[in-house]
């Protein structure tokens, strides 16, 4: 039997999760700005007539 099967990458692995974790974070910071700055439809202010 080969053991060629059963060898594993650890950088690649490795390069796996550091990216999962990214991703994660990157969730959870997206999260947290929708609810502070909630994508709905933006509300255009009205132009104010400038004084002269």
């Amino acid at each position: 039997m080969s053991q060629d099967d059963k060898l594993i990458d650890l950088n690649a692995e490795r390069a796996k999760r550091v990216h999962d974790l990214n991703d994660k974070r990157l969730n959870e910071v997206r999260q947290a700005f929708e609810q502070a700055m909630p994508l709905g439809k933006a509300k255009k202010k009205p132009k104010k007539p400038k004084k002269r």
